[in-house]
């Protein structure tokens, strides 16, 4: 693997759960992006300086990280404009359609002990195998 760094990605998965488990203790609300993001439109009353908050956080924290001198590694997209666009809405559609997102139901719902997360961890884990290798090796886009 090409810059694999255990130690930085042990630290983010530790901020990840902290974030979560703040956001659970103080507020009793789960840490699922979908859903906070999907709560700002339309914004719900009481609700949008939390949720607001929270998305400027994920940004901002990258933002802050760079201008401490941390170096953000180069994307590289081999997918057209296109592409991108109609994965993401499939990706919005999940979503909906799963009632939440990865960080939702993996990262809290499963240390929530949900049935209902465990099945879609295990149903978004599936999809992305079977992904991986009909695109790698049945289409050879990889």
């Amino acid at each position: 693997m090409e810059n694999f760094t255990p130690g930085s990605a042990l630290a983010g998965g530790a901020l990840i759960g902290l974030a979560a488990v703040m956001l659970m203790g103080l507020t009793g609300r789960i840490a699922g992006i979908s859903g906070i993001l999907g709560g700002l439109l339309p914004p719900a009353p009481g609700e949008s300086a939390w949720r607001a908050a929270f998305a400027v956080g994920l940004v901002g924290g990258t933002l802050l990280y760079r201008a401490g001198g941390g170096p953000l590694a180069s994307l590289q997209f081999s997918a057209t404009p296109v592409t991108l666009i109609a994965a993401g809405l499939l990706v919005g559609f999940g979503t909906v359609l799963g009632s939440g997102c990865t960080s939702g139901h993996g990262v809290c719902g499963i240390a929530r002990l949900s049935k209902r997360s465990v099945a879609s961890v295990a149903t978004f884990m599936i999809t992305a195998a079977l992904t991986v290798y009909v695109t790698r090796h049945l289409l050879g886009a990889g």
